[in-house]
Formats: structure tokens, C-alpha cells, sequence
């Protein structure tokens, strides 16, 4: 059996969870696709049961083009999805059949052979589960009023339009944080012609807005722009210059897709701390700051929740190959009882050429710290900051190569776990996923070198565990920097 269908009847019962789904002959434009793999986290759910769909566990989906141009994808836990009226389907035609294993594989053959076996009493056989209306006035019926309802979106999405303005008073609230919006701050709008004859306008704080689901070609077209002070202008054409590349990115839930890496970039245990890592799916522009909660940063640094980072050193190269180092006790030798730019020295003499050598061939050094103190020293904060930062940029003169670097400041308490410090993998997924031009990395060439391993007069086994959790070769300074 192949799909091919003309259109989908949703039937809804009393019960609101309770959704019935059958399928009859579509052309195969806007046929939908049935799609299986196991779920990259926890943060789906059932469109059947409402539950979530556990981590790494099979779902399978369908995946129907959105008039807004992305394909979405309804996912389902295989029970409910087998259950579904009507699913009638060879496994040759199932998306990601072959990367299953083999006893799920066989799972979706039985399911595809129960559809096969009971399509044909199903088609014509239309009927409610609480009351058994006639067949032909329920078709009639149900599809019209649902070619309505889609009419009815594509018409609401093709008007929808986005605005942008000062707040005229401090009345209105954000319709995604629901606080207040201050008078004469600036506010963003997706306006809509409502069906009672008027224009209805659902406004948001600009850091609440982006990513927005719905359709931008420059921030120019947006409505209200050109009435806009420059320096609010310019936050827009920001904005809409990271809407433009994570739309690309958009998944099959809707949200902001993130670059998958290389298959080979999938070697992580599957241990609580890889949920961890796959939960940094909120990275956006609109979060950045320029300041570590009070703490101003130099040019070129930013900060991201717990991550203070340097994004583009000049000359920087993204890459496939990433030489990764930690910077404490692997390339300096620094102290915490001495604070300043210039508090350090270098660990190994060989250090500089070495570096030198790995970027002529191809590589791309990255730095991955932690530095609590930033986080702790909140009476003196800018003081920490002012102290890492300079010694970071004092090492990268010396060795005279570009480094990307990531500065973890948070600290781990009892059960609560900063995702991006150390040994947690937060910080090198933030770089996999934003910070290399969506180049997949190859694991087998990229490497990370760390001091703490978790030895007899180490202070702890970080190190060692970060590289384990990525998935990457580990190699102690000691061992790198003076064979």
C-alpha cells in the first residue's frame, strides 16, 4: 500500500483528547508522510494521549506541508499512532525506516500489515463513536466544515501581518510573559482581521516576540518601521536577520530547528546529563546582553544565560575539526588567590607553535572554562569578569592564533545542575549548534585537552567527564603539549 489520500476528517468527541483520524484517497501534493525515529528529547507530546514522548524512545509522526511553507510533523507515542483508524501504509514508505532497529522495524511491518489487512472495511465506513450518524452526511459535513476551517487559516495567515510601535499607554500586556508593557516602550504586534470586522492586534515586549511564527522578508516591510528611532531600527534588522536563519532551522514541532550534527557527533551515553545538553534548544538573539548581570563585557564578548563568550576572534575559521582546551592548568598556569589581566603564565613553552600548527591545518580552537568566581562575587563582579577576560585575551596575543572561547560562570548546588559548566556538555552544544556556521563536526579528527581527570592531586574529574559526555578524544596537557 502507498499513501494517497484526498483529504482528512477529524472527528471530536466529548472528551477533547479524544481524536479520531481517517483517511481516504489524496492527491499526492498535499499527501501527508509518516515519519519514524526516536525522539532527540523529551519535549514532545502525544497528539493522541497529550503525554510526552520520553527521550531516545520511538514516535512516529505525520508530516504534513504548513500552508506557512514548513513542514510539520504531528508526533505520537507508536501505541497511539498504531491505534489511529486507517494508518494503511508499506514500510518502504515509512521516513526513517532503515535507521530503526531491527525489532522496531518489525514492529512497523505488523502495524503496516494490520492496516493493510483492515483498509479496505475502513474506507466508506465513517462514523462517530458515541452516536453512528449516517456515513454520507457525516463525510459531507465534517470535510466541508474542515475545508472551511483550513480556508479560513491559510486566509488568516496570508493577512497576518506584523507591526511595530510604541506603546500609547501602559495598558496593553505581552501575550507571550503576560506583564505589562510599559508606555512609549517599544512593542511588536501580530495584527489579523478578525472575522467581527476589525483589525485585532496581539502585542509582545520585543524580547518576547523573536522568533516569531510567521512569515518576514526585512524588517523594512514590517509595519510602523519606518517610524521607528534608528537605534530601534537597527535592533530590528537584527532581529529579523536571525528569524531569516532559524526559519530555515524550523523542526517538526513548530519550534526553531536546531542544526543536526554529523551522525558521528551522536556518541553520548544515554545518561541524565545528555537530556541536559539536549535541552539548549533556547538560544536566541533577543537573549544575548552585552553585560554579565551588571558586569560590563569588553567588545566582542557576550553573554548567554550562565555563558560568558568571545563569538569571532579576527581570523577566526569555522570547521569540521575542532581542537578544544580547557584553559586553567592546561594552557595557563593561574591562581586563585591572584586576580588581574596579567595573573598568569604560560603552562607549557611548546604551547604557542602548537596552536600555531593546528590552525594552519584546518582546526578550530576553541576554549571551554569554567569560572565561578563571576558568579559568586556579586559585590565584585566586574572585578572577576575584568580578570578572566583579560587574561584570555593576553593568552591569545601571545600565541598569536584566534580562539573562539566559552566562559561557564554558574555554579552547580545539590540537585540543581548548571547545564553549561563543566562536565555538563551545555557549553560545546551552544557552539556546535550557533557558533559554526552549521558545518557538522567530525568526532573522529576533533579533540578536547583538559587537566582535570579525575587523578590523585586533580581537583576534580571534569574535564575528563566533558569530553566523555561529547563524545570526544581526551588528552591531558601534559601528555599533548610535550610529546
Amino acid at each position: 500500500m502507498f499513501l494517497a489520500f484526498n483529504y482528512c476528517i477529524i472527528f471530536f468527541h466529548k472528551n477533547p483528547r479524544s481524536i479520531r483520524f481517517n483517511f481516504y484517497a489524496m492527491s499526492s501534493s498535499s499527501s501527508p508522510q509518516i515519519v519514524a525515529e526516536y525522539a532527540k528529547s523529551g519535549k514532545s507530546s502525544c497528539k493522541k494521549c497529550s503525554e510526552k514522548i520520553d527521550s531516545k524512545s520511538l514516535r512516529l509522526g505525520l508530516k504534513i506541508r504548513d500552508p506557512r511553507g514548513f513542514d510539520s510533523v504531528k508526533w505520537h507515542h507508536f501505541g497511539c499512532f498504531s491505534s489511529l483508524d486507517s494508518v494503511s501504509v508499506s514500510e518502504t514508505d515509512i521516513e526513517g525506516f532503515s535507521q530503526l532497529t531491527e525489532s522496531d522495524q518489525d514492529k512497523l511491518k505488523q502495524m503496516a500489515s494490520e492496516g493493510d489487512q483492515s483498509s479496505t472495511k475502513r474506507e466508506g465506513d465513517v462514523e462517530t463513536e458515541t452516536d453512528k450518524r449516517d456515513t454520507k452526511k457525516l463525510k459531507v459535513d465534517h470535510v466541508t466544515h474542515e475545508n472551511e476551517e483550513i480556508g479560513q487559516e491559510k486566509k488568516n495567515v496570508t493577512n497576518e501581518k506584523i507591526v511595530a510601535e510604541y506603546a500609547k499607554s501602559g495598558r496593553s500586556s505581552c501575550k507571550k510573559c503576560s506583564e505589562k508593557i510599559e508606555s512609549k516602550s517599544l512593542r511588536m504586534g501580530l495584527s489579523s482581521w478578525d472575522s467581527r470586522g476589525f483589525e485585532n492586534t496581539k502585542w509582545h515586549h520585543l524580547d518576547c516576540f523573536f522568533p516569531v511564527d510567521a512569515d518576514l522578508v526585512s524588517a523594512e516591510s514590517i509595519k510602523g518601521f519606518a517610524d521607528l528611532k534608528s537605534g530601534d531600527q537597527e535592533k530590528l534588522k537584527k532581529l529579523v536577520a536571525e528569524q531569516d536563519q532559524s526559519c530555515k532551522k524550523s523542526n517538526e514541532d513548530g519550534e526553531t530547528e536546531l542544526q543536526e550534527s554529523d551522525q558521528k557527533s551522536e556518541k553520548i551515553s544515554g545518561s541524565p546529563d545528555e537530556a541536559i545538553g539536549s535541552e539548549i534548544a533556547s538560544y536566541a538573539v533577543s537573549d544575548v546582553k552585552d553585560n554579565y548581570k551588571g558586569a560590563t563585557l569588553q567588545p566582542k564578548w557576550k553573554a548567554f544565560q550562565t555563558i560568558i563568550y568571545l563569538e569571532r576572534d579576527d581570523g577566526l575559521h569555522d570547521s569540521k575539526k575542532i581542537a578544544a582546551f580547557d584553559f586553567d592548568g592546561c594552557l595557563a598556569k593561574t591562581s586563585v588567590q591572584r586576580v588581574g589581566a596579567n595573573a598568569w603564565s604560560l603552562m607549557y613553552a611548546s604551547i604557542p607553535k602548537k596552536l600555531q600548527s593546528l590552525y594552519n591545518d584546518g582546526y578550530k580552537l576553541v576554549i571551554f572554562t569554567n569560572e565561578s568566581n563571576i558568579e559568586r562575587w556579586k559585590n565584585k563582579r566586574q572585578v572577576a569578569v575584568d580578570s578572566k577576560i583579560g587574561r584570555l585575551y593576553a593568552f591569545i596575543k601571545l600565541v598569536n592564533v584566534p580562539i573562539q572561547v566559552f566562559i561557564a560562570c554558574g555554579v552547580s548546588k545539590g540537585q540543581e545542575v548548571d547545564p553549561f559548566r563543566k562536565p555538563q556538555p551545555g557549553m560545546w552544544r551552544v557552539m556546535e549548534q550557533h557558533f559554526n556556521s552549521g558545518i557538522p563536526i567530525d568526532m573522529d579528527q576533533s579533540f578536547y585537552v583538559g587537566d582535570a581527570a579525575g587523578r590523585k592531586d586533580d581537583h576534580s574529574d571534569a574535564d575528563k567527564k566533558f569530553a566523555e559526555k561529547i563524545g570526544l578524544k581526551f588528552h591531558l596537557p601534559e601528555e599533548y603539549f610535550d610529546a
